[in-house]
């Protein structure tokens, strides 16, 4: 009866230090580069030609979604979003300024981030670790008309907490998030009234020349 009032009242002090030592290294720094690559999309383009721009801030992003959290998406962001418009269009550039956007294309799409938020174990309670990128994407004419700024939350999470480090389980999490951003933007760029209003009307204009 002792042994197993012994071992009882061990496990509490154990179970409360593995606590402690999750949440601790949930509230330590971490600084993230994320450099995972992605597959190429295999999708039908619609023959649309468009003019992306990645402008500097865009391509060398890096996120400080709190004090101790670092995350560089620069890179890895264009790589799939890059992959993606490619699925979209079946004529597409990718310059880093406005002014080198070519005449001969017919939609300008300028990405942006309005902000990436994180949370760990140790501020939702949860065993996982989540990222939320909250993308815009400027669509403008080649005339510089606005057809669109689309709003396009991505979130990711981790399966559960215990891996190598938080910013292995933070990378993780955005490598999800920027997967999740791919496959928004590839089932629902068509789906954007203001694009298929354009899309028609580029149409009506095709058959009246």
């Amino acid at each position: 009866m002792l042994k197993k009032l012994f071992n009882k009242t061990a496990i509490k002090p154990i179970a409360a230090l593995l606590l402690v030592g999750i949440l601790s290294g949930c509230s330590s720094s971490a600084s993230v580069q994320v450099t995972s690559d992605f597959p190429t999309v295999l999708s039908e383009p619609k023959p649309v030609s468009a003019s992306i721009v990645f402008d500097e801030s865009f391509s060398n992003y890096i996120a400080q979604p709190n004090k101790k959290t670092v995350i560089d998406l620069g890179t890895a962001q264009v790589k799939l979003l890059s992959n993606a418009f490619n699925g979209l269009f079946d004529d597409v550039e990718f310059v880093s300024d406005p002014e080198a956007v070519s005449g001969d294309h017919k939609l300008v799409i300028i990405p942006s981030i309005r902000e990436v938020q994180v949370s760990t174990p140790s501020d939702n309670y949860l065993n996982v670790f989540e990222v939320w990128i909250k993308y815009n994407l400027e669509i403008k004419s080649v005339d510089g008309e606005t057809i669109d700024s689309w709003f396009m939350p991505a979130y990711g999470k981790t399966p559960d907490a215990f891996m190598a480090s938080k910013s292995s389980a933070i990378e993780e999490a955005a490598v999800i998030a920027l997967r999740d951003a791919g496959a928004k933007l590839m089932l629902d760029f068509y789906r954007i009234p203001a694009i298929y209003g354009w899309m028609m009307e580029q149409q009506i204009l095709e058959e009246s020349k």
